[in-house]
């Protein structure tokens, strides 16, 4: 059994910080984004970007990009400034949101009209969970406005900048440790493919699941990235904290080691479920930079803004989480080693107290035997009946979802009615939270649904090209 007693049910709890927030804009009129310096370090690339509020304070956070095997030599690598100013623009987001100053002053680029419109929808749908949790008012294009001290644009001509022709059939494939990167890792190594797992502050969940997929970590690609402790002494004080689109910094975090590294694909593990908004009705998306509509965008801006030669899509966006829980189901070596708790990834445990948990708990039920699960997770959550509330708002019976990342309501209802069902035709009692689910609306509503016929689903909206598509239709990986 895992020792999950220190964990405290984890909520969102809203606040009311408005004032709060127009104060600190009133205070920090102007956020200015100065650069970032650049130098090698021990067979790495170190840079570290700089931000200025006000008169005092400076930000400083720092990455190390380990290229390992696909280490090309500094001295032959194209001029890779333009696309360490576009992540400093998205990693600007973590410290620009402590303040949320009126006018964003971008001293080391000068962006056209078209980029200013896409970094504001990013800020703004991106950093939309941020304002709700916070009590801020959804902002409009008023957000910010972007000013700049340059007369000529310092952006690189990305039709011209990089490698045209040598690109080989590598795919630089990002790896959190969970269920999703596991099927893409799998998926292109059947292919015959040459995936390139790829690393962000690596912890020992991806450490398992990489060696558990056949790789060394010479084989891989890493960035360390440190915060400015400055931030988190900020935090401490009481200026703006809350989720940013992580999604979207690695998204520019991959490009920059795919041009490194002379790797054309970038494959994704984001599945059509992200696109479902975390409060119905609104477009307040706690996985907004994992969406469909996100990808959309940012293959756009690669197109014209970054390198017209890397091919960036999300491999398993024609399918939803059942189908991926189905998938996963049939992959055993990776079902001890995979995490997907945040609240326990410190400690590399499932804390068994959280939304995610108990998510990845009931998404995974309808495949596999009660007693796989108990041995995955340490204890069975369906008997925890502190976890009631937090199965509601999976479910619908709350005002919103949790904010994390987690299936769609009608997935998430599927499953545990075709849990019941299967409890009930083997003449089992229900667990505590599949009895409690039993008496609301919510089953009522969805037990009509085959569980078969949401598995059979496929998402026509993606970029997935034909080769990968159709072994993704074969469901053999």
């Amino acid at each position: 059994m895992q020792n999950n007693k220190n964990f405290a049910i984890v909520q969102i709890m809203k606040s009311d910080k408005h004032k709060r927030y127009l104060e600190l804009r009133e205070k920090f009129p102007e956020f200015e984004y100065k650069g970032f310096f650049k130098y090698e370090e021990d067979c790495s690339y170190v840079f570290e970007f700089h931000y200025k509020a006000g008169d005092e304070i400076e930000f400083f956070p720092t990455w190390k990009v380990t290229l390992n095997d696909h280490f090309q030599s500094f001295t032959h690598l194209p001029d890779i400034t333009n696309i360490l100013l576009n992540l400093g623009m998205v990693e600007m987001i973590s410290y620009w949101k402590a303040f949320c100053s009126p006018v964003i002053k971008t001293s080391a680029i000068k962006l056209t009209p078209e980029q200013k419109s896409w970094w504001k929808k990013l800020f703004r749908h991106g950093l939309a969970e941020f304002f709700h949790v916070n009590g801020i008012p959804q902002p409009g294009t008023d957000l910010f406005r972007f000013k700049s001290t340059r007369k000529a644009s310092y952006f690189t001509d990305p039709f011209r900048t990089f490698w045209d022709d040598d690109r080989d059939d590598r795919v630089l494939l990002p790896v959190g440790g969970g269920k999703d990167s596991v099927i893409s890792l799998e998926m292109v190594k059947a292919m015959g493919k040459k995936p390139v797992p790829f690393v962000v502050n690596p912890r020992k969940a991806t450490d398992q699941v990489i060696k558990a997929a056949g790789f060394e970590w010479h084989q891989c690609v890493t960035i360390e990235r440190q915060i400015d402790p400055l931030l988190l002494e900020l935090n401490k004080k009481g200026y703006l904290n809350g989720h940013t689109p992580f999604s979207a910094l690695l998204a520019f975090a991959a490009l920059f080691v795919a041009q490194m590294a002379k790797i054309g694909t970038i494959a994704l593990s984001n599945e059509s479920s992200a696109n479902e908004a975390t409060v119905p009705g609104t477009k307040i998306n706690h996985q907004y930079s994992k969406s469909y509509e996100f990808e959309k965008d940012i293959r756009t801006y690669i197109n014209n803004y970054i390198d017209k030669n890397v091919n960036y899509f999300s491999l398993l966006r024609p399918l939803n989480e059942l189908q991926i829980a189905e998938r996963f189901s049939r992959h055993k070596k990776h079902h001890r080693v995979f995490k997907s708790c945040n609240v326990g990834s410190k400690e590399d445990i499932w804390c068994c107290n959280c939304s995610k948990c108990l998510f990845t708990y009931i998404i995974l039920a309808p495949f596999l035997e009660a007693e796989k699960l108990i041995k995955i997770f340490g204890e069975n959550l369906f008997e925890n009946e502190d976890l009631g509330k937090t199965l509601d708002a999976l479910t619908g019976g709350s005002a919103e979802k949790p904010f994390e990342c987690v299936g769609t309501l009608k997935e998430v209802n599927v499953a545990l009615c075709a849990l019941i069902d299967k409890h009930e035709s083997a003449g089992v009692t229900l667990p505590l939270l599949l009895a409690r689910y039993k008496n609301s609306e919510q089953y009522h509503h969805y037990k009509e649904i085959n569980i078969k016929d949401v598995l059979n689903e496929f998402n026509k909206e993606h970029f997935v090209k034909d080769e990968y598509l159709d072994v993704l239709m074969k469901r053999k990986v």
